[in-house]
């Protein structure tokens, strides 16, 4: 099966499907690794990974691009990507569905936002007039009909900045004009995760980020609510820089970090282990040149 295919296999299980979020091969590798169906290049992890910055447009769509080969090259499950407002007017649009799709995605995301994009939970968004909003999704859709196989993650931010009727309004037009998912950034209350769900019919993705605008529900309450995916943008590169300050502090103090993974673990996560046995088959030498804690050579 494509990406795509094995995307909608899991969507037509009629069940939450959740999403921990990436931004670099490493990332999507764990995440296929703990056993989840589905990742999600975000945008804001890419360029921390990337560039050590904000996620406030200053990646260019081909350095996006590279970034989401290396995420889909690494993993069998499929991965949307954040195409965020497409890069460019209508055709940037349709390239860039081009683009994602040979890159090996299984979906992509486009939103409404004014270009360069925000952080949907960070102040200084704008979102465009809705004709414009529309004709990045319907420029979106009509790549998918000329071959770019991918399912169409349609976003609004206007929640935050116009409301929630026209965030709905927005949605229920994306849908209409053949969007596969709806994305209605930032709804602060579960009152209007309801409202969300109820009044603009089709399958929804929540947005679980630890601080930001919107309640974090559990799974069981968020499918009850009508909501098909659980995205979880932020939370392993949260953990992973708070891990990654900690052990630097304790170097800082004179002392050696205490919560790291075993190396011999780490090694197995990142294939050595597979390597050498694939190598084997060639004959000697070929073996991964790392030395083992049980190695006796000096």
């Amino acid at each position: 099966m494509t990406p795509t295919n094995r995307l909608r296999a899991l969507l037509a299980q009629d069940q939450l499907i959740p999403m921990p979020c990436c931004g670099d091969a490493l990332g999507a590798m764990l995440i296929e690794q703990a056993g989840f169906p589905l990742g999600f290049m975000s945008g804001f992890a890419a360029a921390a990974h990337r560039l050590g910055g904000p996620d406030t447009g200053l990646m260019s769509y081909a350095e996006v691009l590279d970034q989401g080969r290396s995420i889909t090259d690494a993993v069998a499950i499929p991965v949307i990507g954040d195409g965020d407002t497409g890069y460019g007017n209508p055709l940037n649009v349709q390239r860039t569905l081009r683009g994602f799709a040979k890159a090996g995605f299984a979906g992509i995301m486009i939103e409404d936002q004014v270009a360069p994009k925000r952080c949907g939970h960070t102040r200084g968004k704008a979102v465009v007039e809705r004709e414009e909003a529309y004709d990045r999704i319907r420029a979106a859709v009509e790549a998918r009909a000329a071959g770019a196989d991918l399912l169409i993650v349609a976003r609004t931010d206007a929640l935050a900045l116009i409301g929630l009727d026209e965030a709905i309004e927005r949605a229920n037009h994306f849908r209409a004009l053949g969007a596969d998912i709806l994305f209605i950034e930032a709804p602060t209350t579960t009152d209007q995760m309801v409202r969300i769900c109820r009044e603009a019919p089709g399958v929804h993705l929540a947005n679980m980020l630890e601080g930001g605008a919107t309640p974090i529900l559990p799974p069981a309450e968020l499918a009850a609510l009508g909501y098909r995916i659980a995205a979880y943008p932020l939370a392993l590169l949260s953990a992973a820089m708070q891990a990654m300050v900690d052990a630097l502090a304790a170097f800082r103090a004179g002392q050696h970090p205490q919560r790291l993974m075993e190396f011999a673990e780490v090694r197995r996560r990142l294939g050595f282990d597979a390597y050498d046995a694939a190598a084997r088959r060639f004959g000697p030498g070929g073996e991964a040149r790392c030395e083992r804690s049980d190695d006796k050579r000096s």
